[in-house]
């Protein structure tokens, strides 16, 4: 549980590369997300290459921080064969998370720039990285090991719990 309580938003890395052994445990832990149906809508692209990676830095105005990053991870969602197409972010989702505190237990950083559902911003990855028509840009995850370390807040707010009894 210690990367539920220390996983942060990383914008800034080091030049240090990611390891491809790295990269597929944290993408294990991406496909070990639950689906609804047990349907696993999700593909992942993983971009290192640096030109196409500034393109995807530049579909959001909140994507800024992934030119710097050594790999962008691209989860994308089938739209067909699915039985429960209305749960597939959901379905994205806990994966998309997965892979973030993998990430971080494995001493790297990265932040969840989220791309669905905005459809100008999906048009956008699908174009950069010509997916086929059966898929569609979720969230871009800039990937790397962190030039700065904090510490998390704590998010905890006890008022927010209530409690139903006999």
């Amino acid at each position: 549980m210690d990367a539920l309580f220390h996983r942060t938003s990383v914008r800034q890395f080091t030049d240090e590369p990611v390891f491809k052994e790295d990269i597929i445990k944290i993408l294990k832990a991406g496909m070990q997300a639950p689906s609804a149906g047990n349907q696993q809508p999700w593909e992942f692209y993983v971009v290192t290459n640096k030109e196409m990676i500034k393109k995807l830095s530049t579909v959001s105005p909140y994507a800024k921080c992934a030119a710097n990053a050594p790999v962008v991870i691209v989860p994308v969602a089938r739209l067909t064969g699915l039985r429960f197409p209305m749960y597939s972010d959901i379905d994205m989702s806990i994966a998309q998370e997965n892979i973030w505190l993998a990430a971080d237990a494995l001493g790297l950083g990265g932040v969840w720039l989220g791309i669905a559902p905005i459809k100008e911003r999906m048009d956008r990855v699908n174009e950069i990285l010509d997916l086929p028509d059966h898929l569609t840009a979720f969230s871009l995850f800039p990937l790397g090991y962190p030039a700065v370390v904090k510490p998390q807040a704590d998010r905890f707010d006890k008022e927010r719990i209530h409690f139903i009894t006999d």
